[in-house]
């Protein structure tokens, strides 16, 4: 009579994966951040230089939307390339053959990302502030806006990883979007500034939500709108991640 294993509980499948994750990206780490903080970083030198004497609101937008920059290249952009290359490479089809569930890989890779990103987040928010010359009001309520901010962000980067034809378009098209995510609602802009039609087509992105309520948490006031926001980030979150887990279900194959 052979003996039966029970296949281990999700927080062991949860935490061995994300040991896992973070250990593929020990010699990469430092590029994850450099590249997470270059590119805000020199966003927020040029936007402020030319804005400078226009007001603390749209420094404000400045400071937060290089923050959701970061956010996305931390995050969005990795997570594409990770799912991309665990398909083409052939490590879903290893994992398939694990008695692992697939949320457990999914929640892994958003919070070895998550972690990852912090450092470059950090800094970009302290260079912000010194170099902006903004005075801060943080709410505790933005502990719970930064995860929120990140999840639908990841979802997506999974969602391009998982259905791009090749890694060279996952990479293509991860990055085109994050560059169209920061201009097609008031996320770097001012609202005053935009035209209605980007406004509109606005609302359509996580972004949006999550500059918002990082502008609302961290420069205040709080309002009724980052209740809205919140929603938001939750409802993009779950539609992404139903979405990847419908791709990822290798136990109905």
């Amino acid at each position: 009579m052979h003996n039966k294993r029970n296949p281990p509980s999700f927080l062991v499948q949860l935490m061995d994966l994300f040991l896992m994750e973070l250990t593929n990206w020990r010699w990469s780490w430092r590029a994850i951040i450099l590249t997470s903080f270059v590119a805000p970083m020199l966003s927020i030198i040029a936007l402020g230089s030319f804005a400078q004497g226009t007001g603390q609101e749209t420094l404000g937008y400045i400071l937060t939307g290089n923050l959701v920059m970061t956010l996305m290249f931390g995050n969005l952009n990795k997570m594409a390339d990770r799912f991309a290359y665990m398909r083409f490479s052939g490590t879903l089809e290893y994992y398939a053959t694990l008695p692992i569930r697939r949320e457990a890989l999914i929640i892994a890779s958003v919070l070895a990302f998550f972690l990852l990103s912090l450092p470059a987040l950090l800094g970009i928010l302290g260079f912000g502030i010194l170099f902006l010359k903004l005075s801060v009001s943080l709410n505790p309520i933005i502990l719970l806006v930064i995860p929120l901010c990140v999840l639908p962000l990841a979802g997506l980067g999974a969602l391009i990883g998982t259905n791009a034809r090749t890694p060279q378009e996952s990479d293509s098209f991860s990055l085109l979007l994050t560059m169209v995510m920061l201009f097609i609602g008031p996320v770097i802009i001012p609202d005053n500034r935009l035209p209605d039609i980007l406004l509109y087509i606005g609302r359509l992105s996580p972004a949006t939500y999550a500059a918002s309520a990082l502008r609302q948490t961290l420069l205040g006031p709080i309002t009724g709108q980052v209740v809205v926001d919140l929603t938001a980030l939750v409802g993009f979150s779950l539609l992404t991640f139903w979405w990847v887990g419908l791709k990822l279900d290798w136990r109905q194959r």
